[in-house]
C-alpha cells in the first residue's frame, strides 16, 4: 500500500500518471470514450502561461526574447514553447523555478474542475508530475502506466522528433519509473502491444478503488 494519503469521498478519482511517452495519452483516450471526464494537467499547464496571464508575464520578464515567440505570436505575447523547453530541460534550476510558478495554478485549476464535477461518480486526473508535484491527495487512486526506460527514450524521439541527448533530458526531468512504481496502486503494463490494453483497463474500470 503507498505510503502517502489519496483523498476520500464518494466520488472515484483515478490519477493517471507515468513516465514521458509512456502511453499516458492513449489510456486518457479510453478512459473519456468511456465517458469519464479527463482533466489534463498539461492542458492547465498551458494555460497558465497563456498571452496576458500572469504566468506568461513572469516567464517573459525572466527570459525576455528568447522565450517570445515570432511575428504576431510575438505580439500578442505567445510563449515559444521551443525555446522554453530548451531552457528548462538543460538547466534544474530554471525548471524548479517554472515549476514553482505553474504547479499552484495547476492544482488550483484541478481544484476548481473537481468543485465543478462534484456529482460526478468517477474522473481521471492526468498529471505528469503527480508525484513530483505532491499532488497524490487530490486521488483516491494512482494509475500509472508503465514501460521499460529504453521504450520511453524510442518512443519520445519518435513522437517530438528530438535527438537522443534532447529526449534523454526531458526523462532525467522526471523522476524514474522504477521510483513511481512502489508509489502506484495499479500498474498498467504497456511493453507490448497496445491492443491488449483495452481488455486491461477494462477489468480496473470496473474494479472498485485500490482493489487488487
Amino acid at each position: 500500500m503507498p505510503a502517502s494519503p489519496r483523498w476520500s469521498g464518494p466520488q472515484r478519482r483515478i490519477g493517471l500518471t507515468g513516465g514521458i511517452a509512456s502511453g499516458k495519452s492513449t489510456v486518457a483516450r479510453w478512459l473519456e470514450q468511456q465517458g469519464l471526464p479527463v482533466l489534463d494537467a498539461d492542458v492547465y499547464a498551458r494555460e497558465a502561461l497563456a498571452p496576458g496571464t500572469a504566468g506568461a508575464a513572469a516567464v517573459l520578464e525572466r527570459y525576455g526574447e528568447v522565450v517570445r515567440g515570432e511575428g504576431s505570436a510575438a505580439a500578442a505575447g505567445v510563449i515559444n514553447r521551443a525555446a522554453l523547453g530548451q531552457i528548462v530541460f538543460n538547466a534544474p534550476q530554471e525548471r524548479s523555478w517554472l515549476e514553482q510558478l505553474v504547479h499552484p495554478l495547476v492544482r488550483a485549476r484541478f481544484e476548481d474542475e473537481l468543485a465543478r464535477l462534484a456529482s460526478a461518480p468517477a474522473v481521471v486526473l492526468v498529471v505528469p508530475l503527480l508525484f513530483e508535484a505532491g499532488l497524490e491527495g487530490l486521488c483516491s487512486e494512482v494509475w500509472l502506466v508503465d514501460c521499460e526506460p529504453e521504450q520511453q527514450l524510442e518512443r519520445l524521439m519518435q513522437r517530438d522528433g528530438l535527438s537522443e541527448a534532447a529526449a534523454e533530458a526531458r526523462i532525467q526531468a522526471q523522476w524514474p519509473l522504477e521510483r513511481k512504481r512502489p508509489l502506484a496502486d495499479q500498474l498498467i503494463d504497456n511493453r507490448t502491444d497496445p491492443s491488449q490494453l483495452p481488455a486491461r483497463l477494462g477489468h480496473l474500470l470496473k474494479a472498485s478503488a485500490l482493489d487488487g
